[in-house]
């Protein structure tokens, strides 16, 4: 069954942070997403990077499109992950001198996403056979910037010296032309400041950091990288961060609240595969 992202949202959200296969650390945290406050009109954003380096690239997509018929209010932006995989397997355009499948071989931990479709690494062509229509329509689809009246999603964040409303319309519309978009790339976009006429709170994964990190108009919500640590996720307005471990906290004091085994063991009615 096809799926349509939205891109323009509003009310509660929860974004969770970089995915990269890690399939049991994402089943937690939707789990415990359920038990958060306003789960049935909070929207839940990923922000990109579902494939590569953990262990089952497949699974994860299969489980984001299993969470999303449980709860449309479900959306997510692309990664450099994401964006790298589909324009090496001709799933969205790119242009003639893009080398995105050379750079996605050979720097982008690639390895775990054939083995997790069952192809051999490097056979792109078995590898685009491999792939599931509803999982090509999804990489394909994903939108580069998801809007709410205080929160814009973007995989890497916003160019500090270029016109707000110019990377706007960029993002709105995601212009293949540009060979690497670098709202999806650019580590250095973490520490930068935000464009002037930015007044939305920018959260963004990418960047690997040990615990979610919010500063004056900006989140920063990948703990894992797919190599190791838990899977976060942040409640907004609440400013309250959800992990795949043992452990809730409010990100501006770091007191931590144990999960009770009880709550652990609660079984969900959209997980009917995992």
């Amino acid at each position: 069954m096809d799926i349509k992202l939205a891109s323009e949202i509003d009310g509660p959200i929860a974004v969770i942070g970089d995915v990269h296969g890690q399939v049991d650390k994402l089943g937690v945290i939707l789990d415990r997403l359920q038990d958060a406050p306003l789960f049935e009109d909070r929207w839940v954003v990923f922000a990109g990077d579902f494939v590569d380096r953990g262990p089952d690239t497949r699974a994860a997509i299969d489980m984001f499109h299993e969470f999303y018929h449980f709860h449309p209010r479900t959306t997510a932006v692309a990664g450099n992950h994401d964006f790298a995989m589909a324009a090496s397997l001709g799933l969205i355009p790119a242009p003639e001198y893009s080398n995105w499948a050379e750079r996605w071989l050979d720097h982008y931990s690639a390895e775990a996403t054939f083995a997790s479709y069952n192809v051999p690494f490097a056979d792109l062509s078995a590898l685009r056979n491999a792939l599931p229509e509803s999982h090509r329509a999804f990489l394909a689809n994903l939108p580069w910037l998801v809007e709410h009246p205080r929160y814009l999603v973007i995989h890497a964040g916003l160019d500090p010296y270029s016109p707000f409303e110019t990377q706007m319309k960029i993002l709105r519309q995601r212009d293949f032309s540009l060979n690497r978009p670098q709202w999806l790339c650019e580590k250095s976009y973490a520490e930068g400041p935000l464009p002037p006429g930015c007044l939305q709170t920018v959260i963004s994964g990418h960047v690997c950091v040990p615990k979610v990190i919010i500063r004056k108009q900006r989140i920063l919500c990948d703990t894992s990288g797919g190599l190791e640590g838990d899977l976060s996720c942040v409640l907004l307005p609440e400013m309250e961060v959800i992990t795949s471990g043992n452990y809730q906290h409010h990100p501006s004091d770091y007191s931590r609240q144990e999960i009770t085994p009880e709550a652990n063991r609660r079984s969900k009615a959209w997980w009917k595969f995992w």
